[in-house]
């Protein structure tokens, strides 16, 4: 996948140019359904789908103080996408210029630097521009003036709500696995770099690879079943999420994971950890011991359910 990260480089492109255009946290279902539908006016014409975002999110630059835990970070969003077949992603810095950008400023900017723009594909109730004065019909009055096309795509709905990266937000922060799982058609996960810890699950005979979890949505603290890609490589494996207090006192939440059947050295490798189940709560036990214990229990668990791997 290629990525770029100003608009004019969309002028190298075969056209028409197909924009899918959005946030694009999570990379839901309803997300995949924009982008499909770019692909495939994109394919229909002969011309190129681009899938066009923002960074940081617009939450972030607006209410940096109240901006939303992201599903996906930058990193993520880009593996995610590109496991949906996109070839061009576009991800331009929101600043603020974009955010006091008049919206049909913002249309005369993409309709000049794509050869030509083919079509824009957003979802239903999307909002653009300075003040969110841009809207579908909006897009669809300057698309008939300019020679583009339009899609709003509507919501794609589960359990009679619409599905969105909010719904999901709040379905993973209440523990509802289930729910964002058949949201995003596929487990919920967190992505990042193995970072140093304090090698607490190594001297309890359990070595575990630490995720710094900042900025992400995470479950509720507790101890979870697994599967961990690294690279091309997929491991069941069992997580621990939150402040271990058996061995810590006061410390700051951490995502930690055990491989099954791994051994070598992850640090500095990335690591796409995916939340299967609830296994149990975090809680604070008697002695080293008793933890060490419940562990062999909680990996003996995963390994009975996942059929002895």
């Amino acid at each position: 996948m290629q990525v770029l990260r100003e608009l004019e480089q969309l002028r190298s492109l075969p056209g028409p140019v197909y924009l899918a255009i959005g946030i694009f946290d999570g990379v839901h279902r309803g997300h995949q359904a924009l982008v499909a539908e770019a692909q495939a006016d994109a394919a229909k014409a002969g011309g190129t789908a681009v899938v066009m975002t923002f960074e940081p999110h617009p939450m972030m630059f607006f209410q940096p103080a109240g901006a939303p835990r992201r599903l996906s970070s930058p990193r993520h969003k880009e593996l995610l996408l590109d496991r949906l077949g996109v070839t061009h992603l576009t991800v331009l810095p929101f600043e603020a210029a974009r955010a006091g950008q008049e919206a049909g400023d913002f249309v005369e900017e993409l309709c000049g630097a794509c050869r030509p723009l083919g079509g824009i594909c957003v979802g239903a109730e999307w909002r653009f521009g300075k003040g969110r004065a841009g809207d579908v019909a909006l897009l669809k009055e300057l698309g008939a003036a300019r020679g583009f096309e339009v899609d709003g795509i509507p919501a794609v709905h589960q359990e009679g709500e619409a599905i969105s990266s909010t719904a999901i937000r709040s379905a993973v922060a209440r523990g509802d696995l289930e729910f964002a799982a058949r949201a995003l058609g596929r487990p919920y996960a967190v992505l990042g770099p193995v970072v140093h810890g304090q090698r607490t699950g190594r001297k309890l005979g359990f070595p575990t690879a630490n995720i710094d979890p900042d900025g992400f949505q995470l479950p509720p603290d507790g101890v979870y079943a697994a599967q961990v890609r690294a690279g091309s490589e997929r491991f069941h494996g069992v997580v621990n999420l939150g402040v271990r207090p058996t061995v810590t006192s006061g410390a700051k939440r951490v995502v930690e994971v055990h491989l099954l059947r791994f051994e070598g050295d992850l640090y500095g490798q990335e690591l796409e950890v995916e939340f299967l189940q609830f296994l149990r709560g975090e809680k604070k036990f008697g002695s080293v011991d008793e933890l060490r214990a419940q562990i062999a229990r909680d990996i003996a668990s995963v390994t009975k359910d996942r059929g002895g791997v």
